[in-house]
């Protein structure tokens, strides 16, 4: 960063009764344009959906701007204290102010993996960072991972903010208006709707300030979409530039060396026929080099796991997910190659053309019909309903960081992580 620009992270300023990071990263940006900071990006930072102390999207919020840094850093610790909600159990907020780069790790970590504050702190301490942590301090760490962030692959989110007085009530968004904002922008713009089980998906049911967001690939293209939304009176739209929809948490692993917590995609050969559980839970079983990886497709997935369900033994596949609980459970999966599958049984008679029995061990088949013998048994092709490519979870069951298939495959860093 060049001399006079400075970096603004934010994280953990939300709980489940209300407000949420961007919000308060909203009115901060506003109020530092006011103060005569000026604001050049506004980044929303996703980070690793499997953290054990988390939000259910695990944002973190990064301003970039050039003005005054110890003006900047009383204005954002004040905006904490003004509107966090600081007594709450589970919100320790964090606050990081920096004129020097952090290391691009404490990004790589905190999408990819699971960090402490300590070692967070040393970073800040490392970069003359200036720094506050509320509470247990936790927020340090989604806040210096937001701005030590770097996204070659960015999309971009515009939120529509409410007003005060209707925080908590039911939102007004008309439904069909963003079924017709998806058709129209598609695929430049991607999960505002489920079209498979016609369910809105950009609007929250918690009782945040958020109205609605819509995502997408560039600011136009969320801008277009937006102006098709017909909903209730907003206070304030901002448009977020986001690690969203780039699969930043994936990195590659091989089955028998997977990490809890961490997400992975794995490479490996279907070892048995998928099974379907209580509840429509659907596993399969990934093998590589004799070591076996349990792959779930839970019921939230929906239509998903027919493709799970058509996999066979022998198919090889790179299966994409977070590991938990010793389960890679699946986001999206690739079939590399489909297997022939072919099975015996007993074969038509001869003569009679009637099917035969078994006629006893190594004995060949018997017609029950004529007594005509066969020796060989037919052999019988399995027609296949699925075909190598990509196939992915439905917009209801995508997670924030997770790459739509309208956007091409994941971009995998080879460096970024594996086992």
């Amino acid at each position: 960063m060049a001399i006079g620009c400075i970096r603004i992270g934010l994280d953990d300023t939300d709980a489940p009764g209300g407000l949420c990071t961007t919000w308060l990263g909203a009115v901060l940006a506003r109020r530092l344009e006011a103060s005569g900071v000026v604001v050049r990006e506004r980044r929303l930072v996703r980070l690793n959906p499997n953290a054990p102390f988390r939000t259910r999207g695990n944002a973190a919020i990064a301003l970039l701007a050039e003005g005054d840094p110890g003006l900047a850093f009383a204005m954002a610790c004040a905006a904490v204290e003004e509107f966090a909600p600081l007594d709450a159990p589970m919100t320790n907020p964090g606050v990081v102010v920096a004129e020097r780069p952090l290391p691009l790790a404490c990004y790589r970590r905190a999408v990819t993996d699971l960090c402490t504050v300590g070692d967070t702190i040393d970073a800040l301490d490392g970069a003359g960072a200036r720094y506050r942590g509320y509470g247990n301090a936790r927020g340090l760490i989604g806040a210096a991972a937001a701005v030590a962030a770097e996204l070659p692959d960015r999309t971009c989110e515009l939120l529509a903010y409410r007003e005060r007085s209707r925080w908590g009530t039911p939102r007004a968004v008309d439904p069909g208006s963003l079924f017709r904002a998806e058709d129209a922008t598609f695929p430049h713009t991607w999960d505002s709707v489920d079209h498979e089980s016609g369910a809105v998906v950009c609007v929250p049911h918690t009782p945040d300030p958020v109205l609605f967001g819509v995502r997408g690939e560039s600011p136009d293209w969320v801008g277009r979409a937006r102006a098709l939304v017909s909903s209730e009176p907003v206070a304030f739209e901002t448009c977020w530039t986001t690690n969203q929809g780039t699969d930043a948490h994936l990195v590659p692993g091989r089955c028998g060396s997977l990490r809890e917590g961490r997400s992975y995609a794995v490479e490996g050969t279907v070892a048995a026929r998928p099974a379907t559980g209580e509840g429509g839970h659907v596993t399969v079983l990934v093998e590589d080099g004799g070591d076996r990886l349990r792959c779930m497709a839970y019921e939230p997935t929906k239509g998903f796991r027919n493709a799970v369900r058509a996999l066979r033994p022998g198919d090889r596949v790179l299966a994409c997910g977070s590991y938990r609980q010793g389960s890679l459970n699946l986001e999206k999966v690739s079939v590399l190659e489909v297997a022939a599958c072919r099975a015996t049984r007993p074969p038509p008679c001869p003569v009679c053309g009637r099917r035969t029995t078994s006629a006893g061990r190594q004995q060949g088949w018997k017609c029950r019909a004529c007594g005509a013998r066969a020796r060989e048994p037919e052999v019988v092709v399995e027609e296949r309903t699925i075909a190598p490519g990509w196939y992915e979870v439905p917009p209801i069951a995508r997670r924030h960081l997770a790459r739509p298939l309208c956007r091409g495959p994941p971009l995998l860093d080879p460096g970024a992580g594996g086992e």
